[in-house]
């Protein structure tokens, strides 16, 4: 499987402090965005959430780029062994290769979330090209799942342009993060675990992938994370619904 573009707007090669990694993510959010007057209660808004549904020592775990047919699987079989729901936002051309792991996904009761169709950098585009590639990529999704609710929208490398009012538009949440662990250039496990626990913060969204690459060792990150973190009184959320 073709490696996505490495996300320099986030991380250089050289791995970056943890506070620095939280910098660049709330730097990727165009101003005003993150501030943005919500709308009615029912309605997305274009404000980049970033933050769980509940307060408190919460966390909301995202996996971008998957389906992936090796990893995806992996990654569900330890989030259903520590009953934890997540996001994953689809890569579009992805769930045209592998349907039936987005039907598993679905089937498991974790939250669908639109990641564009080809993964493009969507900063400079018109918001006719936008609304065109994110009204296919969710069609993809609902061949896979029919009649699915895709909640989110997550733009590739954090590169939002106008994709935030585009997405509310279409009724999709814009959804960003507060933590990236670094994860799409693998470092090692134990160094994944050591940014998840050095990193979190009470209410993060954080970012990971389960697709794109070999993901093995997100994967074995996450099962040792969870009953680490549990065991000291975090516990697992969806997003905040609205901005």
């Amino acid at each position: 499987m073709k490696m996505p573009p490495r996300r320099l707007d986030l991380m250089p090669k050289t791995v970056l402090p943890l506070a620095a990694i939280a910098l660049a993510a709330a730097a990727a959010v165009p101003a005003g965005l993150a501030t943005a007057a919500p709308a009615l209660a029912d309605q997305a808004t274009p404000a980049v959430v970033d933050s769980t549904r509940h307060d408190g020592n919460y966390l909301s775990l995202t996996f971008d780029d998957g389906p992936d047919p090796v990893n995806t699987p992996k990654l569900l079989a330890v989030l259903e062994k520590h009953h934890v729901k997540a996001t994953f936002c689809l890569w579009g051309d992805h769930v045209k290769q592998h349907p039936e792991i987005v039907r598993q996904i679905a089937d498991a009761g974790h939250t669908l979330c639109n990641h564009t169709m080809h993964h493009d950098d969507m900063s400079t585009w018109s918001t006719e090209a936008i609304r065109a590639d994110l009204e296919e990529t969710s069609a993809v999704i609902r061949e896979a799942v029919p009649d699915a609710t895709i909640n989110y929208f997550r733009a590739p490398y954090g590169s939002w342009g106008q994709t935030p009012e585009v997405a509310a538009d279409m009724g999709m949440q814009p959804l960003g993060w507060r933590l990236a662990i670094g994860d799409w250039e693998p470092p090692g496990t134990p160094e994944l675990v050591r940014r998840l626990r050095e990193g979190i913060t009470p209410g993060a969204v954080v970012l990971m992938h389960d697709g794109g690459g070999d993901r093995s060792q997100t994967v074995d990150a996450v099962d040792q994370i969870i009953p680490e973190l549990r065991s000291v009184g975090w516990r697992f959320d969806t997003p905040a619904r609205r901005g």
